[in-house]
């Protein structure tokens, strides 16, 4: 029996590199992004996952590599003649247009007749959940309706890659959440490639087939929002993918697999390898806060995982993700744990001594990064 053809790419980066003046915004980026999937670019300010997009979308050319597109080069294409549509975080709707002015004003551009660009309109806004809203002015549509408005303008053109550019970034908190599920869900039913950028490590997660961390104009991991989260390649992917207690500090001994680190002010904690160690050298510990246990007494832990024991600092309450701040007992050193959603702990006091632990094989260490 043959083996499956692997799935084919819409957009392929080719050893892609961007330089202004003597900075590197994007370095050497090889990647592809898989036909009908949803794929997003997640990274601080400042570190090239805009002008990753831009080159992509045309509006800037890349001083080496190529990028393709349905099979494609677009070395020389220019904006206006790729397969892409863009959705950016202030929409640019025309606000002297209805809706379905709106919607087919790239059809108009292509100089699609009148009224079969109207009938496409108003079956595209249809499909987004906005079907009769094509007479409407746009300053009478809400926040998360303007955004389903221009998905529909983009969607409308057919484009092989969507490109969105932190689009949730100005909608209030209530409404990005309710947005995030509509976009997975807009993604899945068209079928059309999403490639999203955003610095929303949870959005990145929620939404994403896969997702690309990126750091100084590299990737520092490609993976699926269950490897990054589990699984971080490297310190950088671990400190910014989800809440992580950082731990730094130096190896003084090695069994196996698991290092023993030790903080600047003595607190000793074990920790699974990313790779080997050597005693002496500087790493960084991380445990997240969900896998460490919490109890008013040692016999509270579960068995066999080194105890520690700490003083509260401080509750942070927040329904299901509720987690309490405490310092190392000996060293101060801070520390997340985040509490079980039964309320067993919703009568801890500031200032209380508890105990806690995690299992080394749950926390992951690294060499530390260089300066």
């Amino acid at each position: 029996m043959s083996a499956a053809a692997p799935a084919a790419a819409d957009l392929e980066v080719r050893a892609v590199v961007k330089r202004f003046a003597d900075h590197t915004a994007v370095d050497s980026l090889t990647f592809s992004v898989t036909r009908g999937s949803f794929f997003s670019i997640l990274g601080p300010s400042g570190c090239g996952k805009t002008t990753l997009l831009r080159m992509i979308a045309g509006f800037i050319q890349p001083d080496d590599g190529d990028i393709v597109i349905g099979g494609r080069s677009m070395a020389g294409v220019g904006p206006n003649r790729r397969p892409v549509n863009m959705v950016f975080q202030q929409l640019a709707l025309f606000p002297m247009m209805s809706v379905g002015e709106n919607v087919a004003f790239g059809l108009a551009r292509r100089g699609v007749p009148r009224a079969e660009r109207l009938r496409r309109a108003e079956a595209m806004l249809e499909r987004v959940g906005l079907g009769g809203a094509g007479g409407k002015r746009v300053d009478e549509m809400s926040g998360g309706q303007r955004q389903r408005v221009a998905i529909a303008r983009s969607l409308v053109l057919e484009p092989t890659l969507l490109l969105l550019d932190e689009p949730l970034g100005a909608l209030d908190l209530k409404l990005r959440e309710h947005m995030k599920i509509e976009l997975k869900q807009l993604q899945a039913a068209f079928g059309t490639t999403f490639v999203y950028i955003t610095h929303d490590q949870s959005e990145a997660l929620v939404l994403s087939d896969h997702v690309a961390v990126m750091n100084r104009g590299r990737f520092e991991q490609l993976g699926t929002p269950q490897e990054l989260y589990y699984a971080p390649a490297t310190a950088f992917v671990a400190g910014f993918v989800g809440a992580n207690n950082r731990i730094p500090g130096r190896v003084t001994a090695a069994e196996g697999a698991i290092a023993e680190v030790v903080t600047a002010g003595g607190w000793t904690v074990r920790a699974r390898m990313s790779a080997p160690l050597a005693a002496g050298a500087a790493a960084e510990a991380f445990v997240r806060p969900e896998v460490a246990s919490l109890g008013r007494s040692p016999g509270e832990l579960p068995p066999g995982q080194p105890a520690h024991v700490g003083l509260v600092e401080s509750l942070l309450f927040d329904g299901a993700n509720s987690a309490v701040l405490l310092r190392e007992r000996a060293t101060r050193f801070e520390f997340r744990i985040a509490l079980p959603q039964t309320g067993r702990y919703a009568d801890l006091k500031v200032g209380e001594p508890v105990h806690f632990s995690f299992d080394p094989e749950r926390a992951v260490c690294y060499a530390a990064p260089a300066a």
